[in-house]
């Protein structure tokens, strides 16, 4: 079959893309991609909310604005809530993230009798080295690591005004609108291809990601207690599944090394029965993953690993983190042009 043949892009058209490129990797540089995600998170909250609760149906100018600011300010509040809620979980548990990764490295030394010894030699040698090259990771990384909140002060500042930001642009959809520019207009239809991408890809990650720790939640909680296995640190492994599981295949991976490295504190066995389960857990993600994210881009697991990949090696961690919204929203303007 046929395409239908595409019309040749307008000046104004690649001026557009030309300026969301460049737009798009001062974020990296610049470290603003906090910022850029809590925006496009309050804004399609509020696009997903308000067709349901019918604002836009609402007759007068001035009611659609007050509606839109009740939802946005409830959006923007709920949102810092639940990073506070996040924080506070890892804090208050005993063994908090800094905990965690002491007690894997006491467990890893402690485990090396009752481990294979093609495993034992890739192992590092004690507990001392497991901390150096921990410590040496996070030196290399350090600079990346506080593009992405490490200095919590800084980017968290960064996040509240890429909500507010988010909000206005919310508030000024409510208003009656304006006859834009060509320029104006493509540069429009570009934003807007970047929130749809952000919303498909993350809002169908947190909905694989809440699936994965519902599950491993229940296996940590539930079904070990009921073995008489009573692993430490639950719910840091629980909290640590969700953060990381936002993240495309990678997040998997750590979040099941955690789990299974703490499931050697109790015996070997266990570390295998936790490993078998997951396992099974990622092949009911697999076709759950490829429904939800492979419907919503169509792409595979190895094309966002790809992009995912190349992105960490150019801007470390927020390149990592912004690979699959930036991967969709690419895929989606070739596609738009029928390249692909």
């Amino acid at each position: 079959m046929d395409r239908p043949p595409v019309s040749s892009p307008t000046r104004f058209e690649i001026a557009a893309w030309i300026l969301t490129g460049i737009a798009l990797l001062l974020v990296l540089q610049l470290h603003l991609l906090p910022a850029l995600l809590a925006g496009l998170l309050v804004f399609e909250l509020v696009h997903i909310m308000a067709p349901r609760l019918r604002i836009w149906r609402m007759g007068h100018e001035w009611s659609k604005v007050v509606a839109v600011t009740v939802l946005t300010v409830m959006v923007v509040v709920l949102i810092i809530l639940i990073i506070i809620g996040v924080i506070g979980l890892l804090r208050t548990d005993v063994g908090s993230v800094s905990a965690l990764l002491r007690q894997m490295a006491e467990i890893i030394d402690g485990s090396r009798r009752a481990l294979p010894p093609w495993l034992v030699e890739n192992l590092p040698a004690n507990a001392d080295e497991l901390r150096q090259t921990a410590a040496t990771w996070l030196r290399e990384h350090a600079r990346e690591l506080r593009g992405m909140g490490t200095d919590f002060g800084r980017a968290f500042a960064h996040i509240l005004i890429g909500m507010i930001i988010g909000a206005f642009v919310s508030l000024s959809e409510a208003r009656s609108g304006q006859e834009l520019g060509p320029l104006a207009q493509a540069l429009l239809e570009r934003a807007a291809r970047v929130g749809n991408a952000f919303r498909r890809i993350v809002f169908a990650q947190v909905r694989i990601s809440a699936l994965n720790t519902t599950l491993t939640t229940i296996y940590l909680t539930i079904v070990l207690p009921l073995s008489g296995v009573h692993l430490p640190l639950t719910k840091t492994m629980i909290a640590i599944t969700f953060v990381a599981g936002l993240l495309p295949v990678v997040g998997n991976l750590i979040s099941n090394t955690v789990i299974v490295i703490v499931s050697l504190s109790h015996s070997l066995y266990v570390a295998l029965g936790s490993l078998a389960f997951l396992v099974v857990i990622h092949k009911l993600e697999y076709f759950v993953n490829a429904r939800i994210v492979g419907t919503q881009i169509r792409a595979r697991a190895w094309e966002l690993l790809l992009a995912m990949l190349t992105m960490e090696a150019a801007f470390g961690i927020p390149g990592l983190v912004a690979a699959p919204i930036y991967y969709a929203y690419v895929k989606d303007e070739l596609k738009s042009r029928g390249l692909i």
